[in-house]
């Protein structure tokens, strides 16, 4: 359900007008329309608090991270600091670690070259050179190593690795040894010692950053958490003000908003107690006015979800209570599995007590998908992998008549898929009555009206609830009042004969799209077969490769178990959110007649803190 809006338009004389915008900020109910002028001006004061505020939020969710979103352990410092002078602290110390990390990460591939060659110190190799000889690094394929190099030129084998040989020469100064498809080896300048501790001191130095990170975000998290909000609440202010009109001479400023209607009393109140001047109207149908959803405890916790596609227009209506049951059924159809709908169902209610407030509904949105895969897996007939079908489990045994086998599944899905459509198109038929009177929504009664007419005919003859001679007068029934709406009056302002093509037209699509939209309705048994028969799969593997040893065969079944349908779950659960996602956003959108483009409802307020 979409609450309804008023639009207002304000009045208000300059010297009054930061008052005015401090007090509608503290009612928290004005959702400000925004104007084409009201875009921030590269350079302004304004872009350079957007950019701090992307510093600020880059900050905390590296705390976040950094303190794996327990916050209890927080202090509360003097809030009085410089917030941003906090966050460039953080940011050196995020780049110092960089460095170091980079510097650990040169140091290494050094270390790695100079183990080739072993353990030994430049200063010898300097010595020789003072005593006229000249070491050489050289690197070659073992099949063109020549043995007379080793008297020539004093060549030493040090090391092997693959086919390459590592070896030295020791010449006299000026003597440049000549070794065909040899290559020279240039190595570091610090010895292996040294390079080791050099990895050891950035190694603590690293540790020590890493440390003053870790006591920085405990410190300043409440502090940086605060200044965020501040600078937010500037910048919504600072967009107020840039989307605020000045007239006679920048002495009194237009602003003009949307307020849901139930709160409509109380900003009254307050605009005439101070005497400022007003106009509002309720906002119709067609106009741009923003969202905001209200629904029933159940359908609310589907917002999110809602919120992932698109909201509806203001005028539309909210798919949101209608889709919901649709999307824990699929929900449990394509996981399909009973056990991991109780594992959800506990990891929902457990975590419920666990998370912040904000997350609580999230948790019981789980709970309930939970349930859904309960129900539905059981209908499935299958247990972590077991098929419940062929087992004698004594209170099994009153469950398997609503089990269904695969084929009985297969049509299931189907069957849910022309319920589901069918249920868009009477949602799109009574919505288009509503926002645009009967005589315009003809055509989509007509659509219905055959195709439910027709259809309901068709399965009531087969199954021999009525004779064929019925079954053909409801054809004609049916699909002579349904052709009236679709080819005659789908557009009563408009010549018939165009009616007429345009109605074919509509037939064409709705003839190779409602066949594609039903047959889509099939991944829900293929979801729900194919987690099914691998969770089956690590069940025989776990009873195969477990020896008869009692418990040695527990032990080894064990991790095979918990590893198989972990994978599993995760998978399975995977794919069970993403296509009811697509089934409710192609499928039943596009046959409710959703149109969507609708802008979330965003009132000028106060930022809460995150609970």
């Amino acid at each position: 359900m979409i609450v309804n809006m008023s639009k207002y338009s304000f009045l208000v004389y300059h010297k009054e007008y930061d008052n005015f915008l401090i007090q509608m900020r503290e009612l928290g109910v004005l959702h400000v329309i925004k104007k084409q002028s009201g875009a921030p001006v590269e350079g302004g004061d304004l872009q350079d608090k957007l950019q701090e505020a992307a510093r600020f939020d880059k900050a905390l969710k590296f705390i976040s991270a950094n303190l794996g979103g327990d916050y209890s352990k927080c202090t509360s410092k003097d809030q009085s600091q410089d917030g941003i002078g906090r966050v460039a602290h953080l940011e050196n110390l995020i780049e110092q670690n960089t460095k170091d990390q980079q510097k650990e990460i040169n140091i290494q591939k050094e270390i790695d070259k100079m183990e080739l060659w072993g353990k030994f110190e430049w200063n010898d190799i300097y010595r020789l050179k003072d005593a006229g000889l000249i070491v050489r690094f050289w690197s070659v394929n073992e099949r063109n190593f020549l043995a007379e190099w080793e008297s020539k030129y004093n060549a030493f084998r040090i090391n092997q690795i693959g086919s390459q040989q590592l070896f030295i020469t020791i010449t006299k100064q000026g003597e440049l040894p000549e070794l065909e498809n040899a290559e020279r080896v240039r190595l570091p300048k610090e010895s292996l010692s040294e390079l080791i501790a050099q990895r050891t001191e950035i190694k603590e130095e690293q540790e020590n950053t890493l440390n003053e990170i870790d006591s920085f975000c405990i410190a300043e998290y409440s502090l940086i958490e605060k200044s965020y909000r501040l600078l937010l609440e500037q910048i919504d202010y600072d967009n107020v003000i840039l989307n605020s009109e000045g007239h006679a001479n920048n002495m009194v400023y237009l602003l003009e908003g949307w307020v849901p209607t139930v709160d409509e009393a109380k900003v009254n109140e307050y605009l005439d107690k101070n005497g400022i001047y007003y106009t509002h109207e309720k906002a119709k149908k067609d106009d741009p006015a923003p969202v905001q959803l209200t629904n029933n405890k159940f359908a609310r916790l589907f917002h999110p979800i809602t919120e992932l596609y698109d909201l509806p227009a203001y005028g539309e209506r909210d798919l949101t209570p209608f889709f919901a049951p649709f999307f824990v059924m699929f929900f449990g159809l394509c996981l399909g599995d009973a056990g991991y709908g109780i594992l959800l169902l506990l990891i929902g209610l457990i975590a419920r007590r666990k998370v912040k407030p904000s997350l609580k509904p999230m948790m019981s949105l789980v709970a309930i998908l939970g349930v859904g895969t309960m129900i539905f897996g059981t209908i499935s007939g299958t247990l972590f992998g077991i098929e419940l079908i062929k087992v004698d489990w004594p209170w099994i045994k009153s469950l398997k008549n609503i089990m269904l086998n695969s084929n009985q599944l297969f049509y299931f899905s189907l069957i849910v898929g022309v319920v589901q459509i069918v249920f868009a198109m009477i949602l799109k038929a009574v919505g288009q009555t509503q926002r645009f009177g009967f005589k315009n929504a003809l055509s989509a009664w007509g659509w219905l009206i055959a195709l439910v007419g027709c259809g309901g005919a068709f399965a009531l003859s087969s199954f021999g609830y009525i004779t064929e001679s019925t079954a053909k007068i409801i054809y004609y029934i049916a699909g002579g009042v349904g052709a009236l709406g679709i080819f005659l009056f789908n557009n009563i302002k408009r010549n018939p004969i165009i009616n007429i093509g345009s109605g074919l037209w509509d037939s064409y699509n709705m003839a190779s799209g409602l066949l594609g939209d039903i047959l889509s309705y099939v991944r829900l048994f293929a979801l729900g077969i194919s987690g099914s028969v691998l969770g089956l799969v690590f069940n025989d593997l776990a009873v195969q490769m477990s020896p008869d040893i009692p418990v040695v065969g527990f032990l080894v079944s064990i991790p095979i178990l918990l590893f198989g349908h972990g994978i599993n779950i995760f998978m399975s659960g995977l794919g069970a959110f993403v296509h009811p996602m697509r089934l409710t956003f192609v499928e039943f959108y596009k046959n409710a007649g959703f149109e969507g483009g609708g802008k979330k409802y965003k009132p000028f307020s106060h930022i809460k803190k995150e609970d």
